[in-house]
């Protein structure tokens, strides 16, 4: 297993781990399977989307704000509850096929990281299943 460290910069971004996914398939010298990406929080998540316009990005988190508002009453006093919902609705883990060495993305398909409660520095861990 793999671990990838990102450092986010606000409460709720989506950053692109492509590339540290590959860095890290390259790393484990997988030729051919299937990888999983899988986040160990919370309150983050990872998802394949779009990667040409990054509008996409920002409509999924504006709608995700629609969604669950920070502003609305919780329960959960810790005041992240709407990012622990975001995060269920996002899902832990993808899978990714591995051939010749290479992630087998879709043309337009980019891996990201979604942050729904930083600015904070987290983990992804990348093995192959």
């Amino acid at each position: 297993m793999k671990k990838i460290t990102i450092s986010t910069k606000g409460r709720t971004v989506i950053n692109n781990i492509t590339d540290a996914v590959r860095n890290a398939v390259a790393n484990m010298k997988i030729e051919d399977g299937i990888v999983t990406v899988y986040c160990p929080h919370t309150t983050a998540g990872v998802l394949i989307n779009e990667s040409d316009d990054p509008a996409v990005q920002r409509d999924i988190l504006r709608r995700l704000n629609d969604l669950v508002p920070l502003d609305l009453e919780y329960d959960h006093e810790e005041g992240n509850s709407d990012a622990h919902i975001k995060s269920s609705l996002i899902g832990s883990s993808v899978q990714v096929f591995v051939e010749g060495g290479e992630l087998k993305l879709g043309q337009w398909q980019t891996i990201y990281f979604c942050e729904f409660d930083g600015p904070r520095e987290r983990e992804v861990w990348v093995k192959e299943s």
